[in-house]
């Protein structure tokens, strides 16, 4: 299968590094085909970022339509764009974050989440009610690192991220930890060595569910909320959008 992995931020080497990643739990026959939008923000750290950069992420869904790939998944822990993606696309449209939670639950009673500024909290905390996991969490807690420092975490940085998931494993109970970052997707491997608990990154997680999907035959269902657009016309810079 092929599988579009879109970072949709404008950042190549993080984009370069969740390719990575991808590519170490995808099977031999699946083809991970990773693209960084040419708009938008070096990166996505609160509201305005993610509705300037899910008009881009929408075009790059477009071209994997066109392109004909067998699913997509937005490498985002926002999720951003991620309801006007299925209806646009007809392959499986998979959000790291939806992603993430679902395959906690599947492991633990309750799972935490450490992400990485404090004022994307409540976005955290959104997801968690929209998908139905907030019983499932016990709590979401913020590093403060911003996400570009992730690329190539000094180890003061690295030491904060493994100091709150270890607050979260010892003063809130989660019992697994979800990373709020596709940033973060190269440190799964040490935390994993390093703590009690299963790590779980949403970037693999979707590739995994993906790949399910693909061979189970299931498609983005087209009938009410991802149906098909609504015929109009566009104007100015999104006049390609015009049905």
């Amino acid at each position: 299968m092929r599988i579009q992995l879109i970072n949709p931020n404008t950042s190549a080497d993080m984009t370069h590094a969740m390719a990575l990643s991808a590519k170490s739990v995808a099977l031999d026959s699946t083809q991970i085909i990773a693209c960084t939008p040419e708009h938008g923000p070096k990166s996505i750290e609160c509201a305005f970022d993610e509705v300037i950069a899910s008009a881009a992420l929408l075009d790059l869904i477009e071209q994997g339509k066109q392109q004909g790939v067998d699913a997509h998944i937005i490498a985002c822990f926002g999720d951003p764009a991620l309801d006007a993606a299925r209806e646009l696309a007809d392959a499986p449209v998979i959000g790291i974050a939806e992603a993430g939670f679902h395959m906690a639950s599947l492991i633990a009673h309750r799972f935490g989440v450490v992400t990485t500024l404090s004022r994307t909290l409540p976005a955290s905390e959104h997801l968690l009610q929209k998908y139905g996991h907030k019983h499932h969490c016990s709590g979401v807690r913020a590093t403060d690192i911003p996400v570009l420092a992730l690329e190539n975490i000094d180890p003061a940085a690295y030491l904060l991220l493994k100091t709150e998931c270890l607050a979260a494993i010892e003063q809130d109970g989660a019992e697994a930890i979800v990373l709020g970052c596709a940033g973060m997707s190269n440190l799964v491997k040490q935390l994993s060595s390093e703590l009690p608990v299963p790590i779980i990154d949403g970037v693999v997680a979707a590739v995994k569910l993906a790949e399910s999907l693909h061979q189970l035959g299931l498609q983005t269902s087209k009938k009410g909320q991802y149906g098909q657009r609504v015929s109009k016309a566009f104007t100015g810079r999104y006049a390609h959008w015009s049905l």
